[in-house]
C-alpha cells in the first residue's frame, strides 16, 4: 500500500529523508508471545500435537515468513502429511489460523510497541520525514498491530507500507525495500532502515539502504556485517556502537540517527 509520496522537506542540515521500519522484533516484540503463541494455539485448534516452545521457536526464526516456517518445521513434527501438497494445505490453513490467534493476542494487551518507538516516530513525523513500513510479515498483522498501539489512524503515519502480499520473496531478499523506495521515489543513500536482526540488515544493504539494528529478544547476537549504528533499543542511550552523543535525552532521538546517517561509518556485531 503507497500514497503518493508527499514532497516534504528533509531534516534540517541533512540528507536524511526517511525512516523504513521493520515490524517484528524491532516496531514490537511479537515473536516469542504473540506470533509463537498463536502458532500454538492454531495447533490446538486442528488438533494436532505439536508445541513450539520459546527455544525451538528462536531455531524456527531463522526461516522467514510465518508459512515458510510451518514447511521447514513440519519435518521435525509428529505424523506431518507425507504428500507437498498436502503440506503446503496445512501450513495455509494453519498460518490463516495463527493471524487470527495473534490478532486476539494483540487485542488483549499482550504486545506493545518497544519503549522509545512511538517518541521516536512522533519526532521524525513532527520534524518532516517520510516513514515507511517494510516487512515482510502479513498485512492482517501489521493492521492489528499498528491499530492496537498507535490507533486506528496509524496509516496516515506512513507514507508507504510494504508488507508480505506486495512482494514474491522475503527478507533477506531486498525486494521489499527496493519496492518501498520506488514508491517513496527517495535515493536509497537518503534513508536508513531500522533492523533488528541479520536478515533485515542484509535486505536493507542489498537494497543499498543504510541500516541501524535495535537488537531484540530473539536476536540479541546475531552477527552483523555493518550498520551505522548496533544498540540494545531505542528506549536507552547505553550500550550503542557508536555511542550516541552524551547530552540529550535519556532515549535515542532523530537527531541520533541524523549524526549516525551522516558520518556513514558501518561498524559490525558478532556473538
Amino acid at each position: 500500500m503507497a500514497r503518493s509520496a508527499r514532497r516534504l522537506p528533509t531534516a534540517q542540515g541533512t540528507s536524511l529523508a526517511a525512516l523504513l521500519w521493520d515490524v517484528d522484533g524491532t516496531l514490537a516484540e511479537t515473536e516469542r508471545d504473540g506470533h509463537r503463541v498463536a502458532f500454538n494455539r492454531a495447533f490446538a485448534q486442528m488438533g494436532l500435537p505439536w508445541h513450539w516452545s520459546p527455544t525451538h521457536y528462536g531455531r524456527l526464526l531463522r526461516v522467514t515468513g510465518g508459512r515458510e516456517r510451518l514447511l521447514a518445521a513440519m519435518a521435525e513434527e509428529a505424523d506431518p502429511p507425507e504428500l507437498p501438497a498436502e503440506r503446503e494445505a496445512l501450513a495455509r490453513e494453519l498460518h490463516r489460523l495463527k493471524n487470527l490467534c495473534y490478532a486476539e493476542c494483540v487485542r488483549g494487551g499482550v504486545i506493545e510497541l518497544r519503549p522509545g518507538v512511538a517518541a521516536l516516530i512522533d519526532e521524525a513525523s513532527a520534524r518532516g520525514l517520510r516513514q515507511a513500513i517494510v516487512t515482510t510479515t502479513s498485512r492482517a498483522n501489521v493492521q492489528v498491530l499498528l491499530g492496537h498501539c498507535i490507533g486506528a489512524e496509524w496509516a496516515a503515519r506512513f507514507d508507504v507500507v510494504v508488507c508480505a502480499e506486495d512482494v514474491s520473496a522475503k527478507k533477506p531478499d531486498p525486494q521489499a525495500h527496493r519496492r518501498a523506495l520506488d514508491a517513496l521515489r527517495c535515493p536509497s543513500a537518503c534513508t536508513l532502515a531500522i533492523e533488528d536482526s541479520r536478515a533485515g540488515a542484509s535486505a536493507a544493504h542489498a537494497a543499498g539502504v543504510p541500516v541501524l539494528v535495535t537488537r531484540s529478544a530473539y536476536f540479541p547476537d546475531d552477527p552483523i556485517d555493518a550498520a551505522v549504528a548496533i544498540g540494545p533499543g531505542l528506549h536507552t542511550r547505553e550500550g550503542w556502537q557508536p555511542p550516541a552523543a552524551p547530552g540529550r535525552a535519556r532515549r535515542i532521538t532523530l537527531d541520533d540517527l541524523i549524526d549516525w546517517h551522516e558520518r556513514l561509518r558501518p561498524v559490525t556485531g558478532r556473538a
